[in-house]
């Protein structure tokens, strides 16, 4: 069965060869052995004894100098075709392929595998011409730049090379994931994208690029702790500023927000970490511990929120050469390529100049990136549950089960309906409160939509629960095995909590969303 996609590859690029089914047929030996794929001619005469499957399967005479296509995409990701493309010695005679495979940097043509703005024929009241030369360039840049990394650090749980968090930061990638602003200004960007016309639509591309391609950890690691550990860096002073943000957006330097304690984490009010003017007053003496950092193992900088006083919050800039800062590794249930960290201040000497605002000012701080913080997080979620569900179909569709395609089961479809339906949902309330934000200046931003986007993220985790636990129903036990043919369902069903967690859990933003309706209850509308 033909599922949609993207392009034909040109697996046999080169080769002249053309053979009949019955030549093939000829070739069923240990020692001479070949098999069709979807029209293609594979020698596996040197590569029976490197199957990971064993030989015997490739022995079984249903294979053997047959047409394996069902066989093999019910087993294999379609990568695996490309993978051993070198084994190609030919085509079969007067046929096309059927099974179409997608291709790095192109867009899918598999139903609900892609927003809808992005799907030919259709037309969008958000993106324009920009956003979509933006999308082209950072669909190039993550399936050829930074997938394989990510596949292989994901399972390694080694972080990010700094060489490719460098190579973002030449094409101002990092620049681009702290949103629209001044710093974006006279910057020409991916795409041809002026700095000046960036807005949320253009970031929420970038990071949907990012959760369509990477791991769940790897991708925390990839400069989450940027996201949201550099914007207290706006509280700060121009020195400050000037001395530090430009480093982090080059990747020469590594920051992380250290807010979450042992014992306090949504209720920040519930803090630990001390900070205490030196005799001399030109220090703070930091003492405490932080914990779930997102990056913060490998940071150079920590955006720390400590108490200043009994009823007194601040912020800090923590550099780690200060002395007295350690960190260590929290093994979760992602990959630590996120660089998860406990952080221990030991009595650590920072200058006073190092105050981002004045001392007191910390809550706010806190509070000035969360919703930008959760919003970043609803675009990352809503595409990592149609990747996941884009995957799932294209191999139920190739899958057979009692004689046909496992698509053919009623009960699969009604799986499928409903999860293309909420995605499709989920989507389009992100991109009109995307559209809101293009036009509200931060404090109506606050006003407004702090509430919405608390709904929308407990909506999307939500979402994510549904896709997660049908995709393994539907993938069986492949959904419950690491790695190989559909490991990316097992991933997401171990992972796919963190978006219900971190941010703000789905029962503080529920109970925020409705906090938020109540507020703005007047007596006329009782």
């Amino acid at each position: 069965m033909t599922c949609a996609a993207a392009y034909v590859p040109d697996l046999v690029q080169g080769s002249k060869k053309v053979f009949s089914r019955a030549e093939v047929a000829k070739h069923a030996k240990e020692d001479d052995l070949w098999i069709i794929v979807d029209t293609a001619v594979y020698d596996l005469s040197d590569f029976i004894d490197m199957h990971p499957g064993g030989a015997s399967i490739l022995l079984d005479p249903k294979i053997a100098g047959k047409d394996a296509t069902q066989v093999f995409f019910g087993l294999h990701r379609g990568e695996v075709a490309s993978k051993y493309a070198r084994m190609i010695i030919g085509t079969i005679e007067n046929e096309k392929p059927q099974v179409i495979l997608p291709t790095p940097g192109t867009i899918s043509t598999v139903p609900h595998a892609e927003p809808m703005w992005l799907v030919k024929g259709m037309q969008s009241a958000y993106f324009n011409d920009s956003h979509r030369a933006l999308q082209k360039a950072m669909r190039n840049f993550f399936d050829n730049e930074v997938r394989e990394e990510a596949t292989e650090h994901e399972i390694s749980n080694e972080r990010p090379t700094v060489e490719l968090i460098k190579k973002m930061g030449a094409n101002r990638i990092n620049h681009m994931r702290m949103g629209p602003g001044k710093h974006l200004h006279g910057l020409t960007l991916p795409g041809g994208v002026k700095g000046e016309e960036f807005d949320y639509f253009h970031e929420m591309i970038i990071t949907q690029e990012v959760a369509r391609v990477v791991g769940r950890g790897y991708g925390d690691g990839l400069q989450g702790g940027c996201v949201i550990g550099l914007p207290p860096l706006n509280f700060g002073s121009k020195e400050l500023q000037k001395r530090i943000v430009p480093a982090v957006l080059a990747g020469d330097k590594f920051i992380a927000l250290a807010v979450s304690e042992p014992e306090a984490g949504s209720d920040v009010s519930g803090l630990r970490t001390t900070a205490t003017k030196s005799e001399d007053g030109r220090f703070w003496i930091v003492s405490g511990q932080k914990k779930w950092i997102t990056g913060g193992n490998f940071a150079d900088y920590f955006t720390t929120a400590v108490r200043t006083g009994k009823n007194e919050l601040s912020m800090l800039l923590i550099e780690r050469d200060f002395g007295g800062v350690e960190t260590k590794i929290i093994k979760t249930a992602y990959s630590s390529a996120a660089g998860t960290a406990y952080i221990t201040f030991d009595n650590v000497k920072v200058p006073v100049e190092n105050t981002l605002g004045k001392a007191g000012d910390g809550l706010k701080i806190v509070l000035s990136n969360f919703n930008h913080e959760r919003w970043v997080m609803c675009c990352s979620a809503i595409r990592a549950a149609r990747a996941v569900v884009d995957e799932t179909f294209r191999w139920a569709c190739l899958r057979q089960v009692f004689g046909k395609p496992l698509i053919g089961q009623p009960v699969i479809r009604a799986k499928f309906a409903s999860m293309f339906s909420q995605i499709e949902a989920g989507q389009s309330w992100l991109e009109n409160i995307t559209f809101q934000m293009c036009k509200l200046n931060y404090f109506q931003q606050a006003d407004l939509l702090a509430g919405q986007i608390a709904l929308l993220k407990r909506y999307l985790t939500r979402i994510a629960a549904e896709c997660a636990d049908q995709c393994v129903q539907i993938a069986g036990g492949r959904g419950i095995t690491k790695g190989g043919m559909l490991g990316s369902v097992e991933a997401y069903m171990r992972t796919y909590k963190f978006d219900a967690v971190l941010g703000g859990s789905e029962e503080i933003l529920g109970d925020l969303g409705v906090r938020q309706a109540m507020r703005k209850m007047t007596p006329h509308s009782l």
